[in-house]
């Protein structure tokens, strides 16, 4: 099994590619396409009121970049145990290469000291792809959501990619739109950078700054950096009036 080229993959997703595989074993990836793709303005997020209860009440401690190796093996884990995952090895290397790199990133929910719930993707220029996500625990990943689509509104982020559109992220404002509209907006959100694969012109780290999540002196473009947990009191300011 050749490994994935992370160089390979970052020009993929800058053309609007990403890869998929048969099985957690398959030897091999293919790439997809969707005619139709799933986005979240991020403008469009919906907050329920129980929802947003659930986020202020900091249930779960919310950190960002701290497991992300154990993010991604529970993804495929859930997933593997559901409809059949679409993560093989070849995929959870290459993206934590990427993650070493800077350009993929986990949110973690908490409960107890335990990892319940989160989300990764890939972020290219002011694009964040997401990737998959898993929860143990009712509500984690959305809290995980909640916190990510704060995190990217804040660090000026243009577009949040689902890949496909499911009825729970329909649920929370993801919509569909055309191979042609969504090439429009994802080179828009590559034009925010000197070029596409070439660093990430938006700002992850700018959430914790401004919680005061990050340790005094910390770069937060370090990924051996971590964040603490932020208070879902600002996660919930930060993306407005709810419904």
């Amino acid at each position: 099994m050749r490994p994935l080229d992370t160089n390979l993959l970052l020009r993929a997703y800058a053309a609007g590619i990403f890869p998929m595989a048969d099985s957690r074993r398959a030897r091999d990836v293919y790439w997809v396409e969707p005619a139709m793709r799933g986005i979240l303005p991020l403008d469009r997020f919906h907050l329920s009121r129980s929802l947003a209860k659930v986020v202020r009440s900091d249930r779960f401690a919310v950190t960002a970049d701290q497991v992300f190796a154990r993010v991604i093996a529970a993804c495929a884990e859930a997933r593997q145990g559901a409809q059949g995952t679409w993560i093989n090895a070849q995929i959870e290397q290459a993206c934590n290469e990427l993650h070493l790199r800077g350009h993929a990133h986990s949110v973690e929910s908490w409960q107890d000291g335990a990892l319940v719930g989160g989300l990764y993707g890939v972020s290219l220029g002011g694009a964040f792809f997401g990737e998959s996500m898993f929860s143990r625990a009712r509500d984690a990943s959305k809290v995980a959501l909640a916190h990510l689509v704060a995190r990217l509104k804040i660090g000026g982020y243009r577009l949040l990619d689902c890949q496909f559109l499911t009825d729970h992220l329909a649920s929370l404002g993801a919509i569909e739109v055309s191979r042609d509209t969504y090439v429009g907006l994802l080179g828009e959100a590559l034009g925010l950078g000197a070029g596409a694969g070439s660093g990430v012109a938006s700002d992850w780290g700018a959430l914790d700054r401004l919680a005061g999540a990050l340790p005094e002196g910390a770069d937060p473009d370090d990924t051996r950096t971590v964040s603490g947990p932020i208070s879902g009191q600002v996660i919930v300011q930060l993306l407005g009036q709810t419904s």
